[in-house]
């Protein structure tokens, strides 16, 4: 089922740049179980807008905001370490951890 999932998001997403705009943001429940290395394999755009949902949505749980600064850099290095030793954990789950890891330097919602 997961593997559908992942082909179901590929297939919406991998459309011509111009319609990207319009695709639709994947539910959580399709995003959440999306490995990192089935993330590995998608469009390097596709990857980046997953990855953005779920960041969002881990920072809102933990009441923290993503900046656009050297923190959210640091958060992305920590999420593609972890990816790396890893490549097997769900993309929601390394992504927030490095949040849980980092919070305390992360602006407050």
């Amino acid at each position: 089922m997961r593997g559908a999932i992942v082909a179901g998001l590929c297939g919406l997403l991998a459309l011509t740049s111009a319609a990207r705009a319009q695709v639709p943001t994947p539910s959580f429940d399709q995003a959440a179980y999306i490995t990192c290395r089935e993330a590995h394999a998608m469009q390097a755009e596709t990857r980046k807008q997953v990855a953005t949902f779920l960041a969002e949505h881990s920072a809102r749980y933990r009441g923290v905001s993503i900046p656009n600064d050297d923190r959210g850099g640091q958060l992305a290095v920590l999420v593609r370490g972890g990816c790396s030793l890893a490549p097997d954990a769900y993309l929601f789950t390394v992504i927030d951890r490095a949040i849980l890891a980092e919070k305390d330097k992360l602006p407050k919602r």
